[in-house]
């Protein structure tokens, strides 16, 4: 794992963190028990990074305090309990301010961060395209600029007897809070330019219209490993959060070789930190302009309803509410009656699959074929010997459902884009 600081310039008392310790919280606004949920959540994530979990806490908060959100005396006692079991960080379910977050490591000498934090340097490791990459460091510098303080606090900050400000510390910081804002400047400019390259690239492919389809879904839902059994190729698919993050486009041959491009996305989760939905508006942009998209449920997991509202939520955030969804219960071998039962009542159309064993896999091309057939007119063409240029695009681009032979030419039966009508009108069988 990278420090945990790595975003903000290194000192020469830095170090790994390897044992932490978790505070979850819960506030009156929050349902009950659901921090405890949150707190295994967060348990999932520290070990993604690699850190032993050492010890945790779960404490009720009637009201935060400026200073530590937690109030002194139950930041003491947190402090204390994290020492005794050797952490060298502390890692709070919360989102704490940048002076919360000076004052905790003040007080303890430990490492403290959120989750947001935990979060950031997830994508970090794990972002591989270029403009995942960029995402990701736009949206850590923009969350460390006003926490730089936090890497300089064992050097002076004095002032001069000149009235300057003096001292090697501040001097440092002031250099520092440049060079940050001078690389957000430099990363929004690299943005713009490999985001407008990705969007030729998408002008390129909405030349040939294919139906798309984007897979979202909660983190670890099984979305990678079904466009694999889709489709037959090989995108990352482990068993962990957040295993990908950046976004895959496959090719499916449906029955009646209709084609659909399939686009596997980032997974949501609870809590996802505004700045990276943000950071990733273009890349999840796949899911506003697909035809339709698929959303995975892992039905195995007993908090799949939660894991459906905060999908939908984060749809809702990039302006995809309305988008028409086919929902897609995964993991159906490894549930039980009862989920499956809560499941139906939950979504009633939906389907249950298992993306590991192929079960109902074929119902879900069958769905796939019904959306793109709402959205496609059925048409009836007659195309003569001499144009089989028009069929091969009409392959391409539409859903040929028949193709007879005749002496005079080909009969069609079939959908196909309205955008493509230029190219099929002349051909058209009056009903």
């Amino acid at each position: 794992m990278a420090d945990f600081l790595d975003s903000t310039p290194s000192t020469d008392d830095s170090k790994r963190c390897d044992r932490a310790f978790l505070v979850g919280v819960q506030t009156n606004e929050m349902h009950p028990g659901e921090a405890a949920e949150l707190l295994e959540e967060l348990n999932e994530l520290v070990e993604n990074l690699h850190i032993g979990i050492v010890g945790r806490e779960l404490i009720n908060l009637r009201a935060p305090t400026p200073a530590t959100l937690l109030g002194s005396g139950k930041t003491e006692e947190i402090i204390a309990q994290a020492k005794a079991v050797n952490a060298d960080l502390i890692v709070i379910d919360e989102s704490l301010s940048p002076a919360q977050q000076r004052n905790w490591e003040k007080l303890s000498g430990l490492a403290v961060i959120d989750r947001e934090e935990v979060i950031l340097d997830i994508f970090a490791d794990r972002a591989r395209t270029r403009e995942a990459v960029l995402q990701v460091a736009l949206a850590r510098m923009e969350y460390s600029l006003p926490r730089l303080t936090r890497a300089w606090t064992h050097l002076s900050r004095q002032r001069s007897g000149g009235g300057g400000m003096g001292g090697e510390g501040e001097t440092q910081l002031e250099q520092d809070r440049r060079l940050v804002r001078d690389r957000i400047t430099r990363l929004k400019q690299e943005l713009v330019a490999v985001q407008k390259q990705r969007g030729v690239q998408r002008h390129k492919r909405q030349r040939v219209p294919v139906p798309t389809a984007a897979v979202v879904g909660y983190t670890n839902a099984g979305k990678s490993t079904l466009l694999n059994k889709l489709t037959g190729s090989n995108v990352l698919a482990e068993d962990k959060l957040f295993a990908t993050l950046d976004p895959t486009t496959r090719q499916l041959l449906l029955r009646g070789n209709q084609k659909l491009l399939v686009t596997d996305t980032v997974g949501f989760i609870r809590r996802l930190p505004h700045r990276l939905v943000d950071a990733f508006k273009a890349t999840l942009e796949e899911v506003i302009i697909a035809d339709f998209l698929i959303h995975v449920i892992d039905v195995s997991n007993p908090d799949f309803e939660k894991h459906h509202a905060t999908t939908l939520s984060v749809l809702g955030e990039l302006g995809a509410a309305d988008q028409t969804i086919i929902t897609v219960f995964n993991k159906n071998d490894t549930t039980t009656d009862a989920l499956r039962q809560r499941a139906r009542q939950l979504v009633p159309d939906a389907l249950f699959v298992s993306a590991f064993t192929g079960e109902n896999l074929d119902g879900l091309q069958d769905r796939c074929i019904e959306q793109i057939a709402h959205q496609f007119g059925a048409t009836e063409l007659f195309i003569p010997h001499s144009r089989y240029d028009v069929i091969a695009k009409l392959h391409a681009f539409g859903h040929v459902q028949s193709e007879e032979q005749e002496d005079e030419g080909v009969r069609i039966h079939g959908r196909f884009p309205a955008t493509q009508k230029a190219l099929f009108a002349p051909f058209e069988v009056a009903k």
